[in-house]
């Protein structure tokens, strides 16, 4: 005598992607829901239209480069593992859960290191694995808008790759690009909440 509504949802692949993204059973369950809220076709998957319809990601100047992440291959669909997979990249890092991982094990999602290279190819526009100059200013023209002048902007860009570029070949690659993060605690950055 129980109502329809009460039966459990079933995510499919949920215990992998549980595993893989370090999502609770309960924000996977909240993920699924949004992500079939986004998914108004029932197609069973996500295409860029359907990603724009995030309000965060809309308004963000680095949402077109966000969006782009869930297409890394050039395909236009992502499934509910795909999406998930992206999404582990913001989820805040657990002190905790870090200390005692196996080594033996793949590096979190949400791991440092992998938010940093998540962060790196938002620069690195042509995946050459280097930051251009040109790179460099086509985002910060993204995050700063008309604020600042141009000359203030290539300034900016010329000064940030002359800093990071350690080699000197006018590019900064994903190690200088960690060494010159070091400083900042990227994890607080990226730990935002897209999802609203």
């Amino acid at each position: 005598m129980g109502s329809s509504g009460s039966h459990a949802t079933v995510i499919p692949d949920g215990d992998s992607i549980r595993r893989e993204t370090g999502f609770s059973q309960a924000s996977l369950l909240r993920l699924y829901h949004r992500f079939r809220a986004l998914d108004r076709n029932k197609k069973g998957y996500l295409s860029r239209m359907d990603l724009q319809q995030i309000g965060a990601l809309a308004v963000n100047p680095l949402g077109d480069r966000i969006i782009d992440s869930f297409f890394p291959d050039g395909s236009q669909r992502v499934d509910f593992s795909g999406f998930v997979r992206v999404l582990a990249h913001f989820r805040p890092v657990d002190e905790e859960e870090a200390g005692i991982r196996d080594p033996k094990q793949p590096e979190p999602l949400n791991s440092r290191m992998n938010k940093l290279r998540f962060a790196f190819q938002l620069y690195d526009l042509d995946r050459d694995g280097k930051i251009s100059r040109h790179e460099m200013l086509q985002v910060l023209r993204l995050m700063v808008g008309v604020q600042v002048t141009e000359e203030q902007l290539e300034s900016i860009a010329d000064r940030t790759v002359q800093e990071a570029d350690e080699d000197g070949d006018g590019a900064v690659s994903f190690l200088e690009f960690t060494k010159s993060l070091e400083k900042m605690n990227i994890e607080q950055k990226m730990s935002i909440r897209i999802l609203k």
